[in-house]
């Protein structure tokens, strides 16, 4: 028992030294990780109007690094869904146009994020702040469309005669993205945040949905029976609602306004943390 109180006493005491010596140091907040879900929706050809109707599931995850108590750079990646279809449309060219497509969306961005406010975790007056955000990424998509149940891939189609009609040239299934949004974080702990932020996506692609210039007209897709070969089918689906309007010349999307993006999504990610000497003042 005499050796062991000292060896109580001991330890105590260390302890109150490393708790002293960590009180001389400043708490820094280097970064964070985390992981995001929410929701996609899509604007561009089909959606003209900036309809929000038809969200589809996004997620993500990201990496922050902070530089001070304002500004830090983020790498983010998304996997989002986006579809959209001519039948949501209150215009009835659009409804008689009957165009659809879905596609999945892969992006990684590189993107700069501004604090409106001081934001230091371990401080109860600093742990909330709104934040800007700017960037730019990539992203890889491939529209489809389902006709009799089934599902058709429409850029092998060159639906609007890409590399074919009129110098037209096909379409890639990667594009440039800049993202833009705002959010907001809040520290629950010294160690996790959580966050809600949207951000759209202004992209150098107008065929994410497939649509963008006019139609080529039926004959330009011949089939080797004789009948409608699946190109000609998609890319006149008019025929459904009533008499084809897919005549060669007219207009069947808009090609000087690039399709766009948004996700909205909340976060929850946990803080880089490191200590060091205070700054003199």
């Amino acid at each position: 028992m005499k050796k062991i109180i000292p060896l109580i006493l001991l330890a105590f005491m260390l302890t109150l030294n490393v708790d002293a010596q960590m009180a001389q140091y400043e708490y820094v907040q280097e970064g964070e990780f985390g992981i995001t879900a929410g929701l996609a929706h899509y604007f561009g050809d089909l959606n003209n109007r900036g309809a929000i109707n038809r969200p589809k599931i996004a997620l993500g995850a990201f990496y922050r690094k902070q530089f001070g108590n304002y500004t830090s750079l983020r790498i983010s990646g998304h996997f989002a869904q986006l579809g959209y279809s001519d039948k949501y449309s209150n215009n009835e060219y659009q409804q008689r146009r009957n165009l659809s497509f879905n596609t999945n969306i892969f992006e990684i961005a590189l993107r700069g994020d501004f604090n409106f406010f001081k934001f230091i975790p371990t401080d109860p007056n600093y742990r909330f702040t709104p934040y800007a955000t700017v960037g730019i990424g990539f992203f890889s998509y491939d529209p489809y469309a389902f006709y009799n149940g089934q599902k058709v891939y429409l850029r092998p189609l060159h639906t609007e005669g890409e590399t074919f009609y009129q110098g037209r040239k096909e379409y890639g299934t990667m594009a440039m993205c800049f993202p833009i949004g705002f959010g907001v974080k809040y520290a629950i702990t010294d160690k996790i945040n959580i966050s809600f932020e949207i951000a759209h996506r202004f992209t150098t692609t107008d065929y994410i949905d497939d649509v963008s210039t006019t139609y080529v007209g039926i004959d330009k897709f011949p089939s080797p029976n004789g009948g409608k070969s699946l190109a000609a089918i998609m890319q006149d689906r008019s025929f459904e609602t009533g008499t084809p309007i897919g005549i060669e010349g007219r207009q069947r999307g808009f090609s000087k306004q690039k399709d766009q993006y948004a996700i909205a999504e909340i976060g929850v990610s946990f803080n880089i943390t490191s200590y060091r000497c205070p700054v003199a003042r």
